[in-house]
């Protein structure tokens, strides 16, 4: 029984002119519009190359069917967030660990959540245009930046870097995707990015070997009533 072909997802070519970047860029702006639109099952080339204002045969050009469509559109917002947090890694170089982690929680939220509804969106369409690859891919790269900015704290652990970024990272990915599960996920994002913040230091500070003047740390308090 023959097998089902594996669709096209790589673009067809790049542009390289002015005027070719911008259909590129106007294609990409119509491909989430017609996401949140029409959904992942009433969408179709042909409304993107409209809301875009070009002819379906100009949009194949660059891209030859609508997975591979999908797949650009989701790796630009996946560069987003991981350009974000490449950038906010490098500024917060040497810094005192609350100040980095707090810079990184706080950008990597508002990369995020930048446009929630297409954030929502890019995860219905996922599976279908090998998204955890790409995820993967961006995940790699966060970490290295991640890793790299807890290189230079003056802080000193007591597990590796890379352990704690993939816990960051963890942290970090799951309270962004139940918040984007909700709702209104916009609601409480002032309180969720507080308490995300308050998370994350509670964790790298219990990996930290406290420094000579800082004394002994206040134990934990349990969540459970006294007897």
């Amino acid at each position: 029984m023959p097998t089902a072909a594996h669709p096209i997802l790589n673009p067809r070519k790049s542009p390289l002119q002015a005027r070719s970047i911008a259909s590129v860029d106007a294609i990409m702006q119509a491909t989430i519009q017609v996401l949140l639109r029409h959904g992942k099952q009433r969408f179709t080339t042909t409304l993107v190359a409209a809301r875009a204002g070009v002819s379906v045969g100009t949009l194949y050009q660059y891209f030859p069917n609508k997975s591979a469509l999908l797949q650009a559109a989701l790796r630009l917002h996946l560069e987003h967030v991981t350009r974000e947090v490449e950038r906010v890694c490098l500024e917060q170089h040497g810094q005192p660990l609350r100040e980095s982690i707090t810079a990184l929680v706080t950008t990597f939220l508002a990369a995020k959540m930048r446009d929630p509804e297409a954030s929502t969106a890019f995860y219905s369409v996922s599976a279908d245009v090998d998204g955890a690859r790409i995820s993967q891919q961006n995940s790699t790269r966060s970490s290295k930046a991640i890793v790299e900015m807890l290189a230079t704290t003056p802080e000193t652990f007591t597990t590796t870097p890379e352990t704690v970024a993939f816990m960051l990272q963890s942290i970090m990915v799951g309270v962004s995707r139940r918040v984007l599960e909700h709702p209104s996920p916009t609601t409480q994002l002032e309180t969720v990015r507080h308490e995300l913040i308050t998370a994350s230091l509670a964790y790298v500070e219990a990996c930290t070997i406290p420094r000579p003047n800082e004394g002994i740390r206040p134990q934990h308090v349990s969540l459970t009533s006294k007897k």
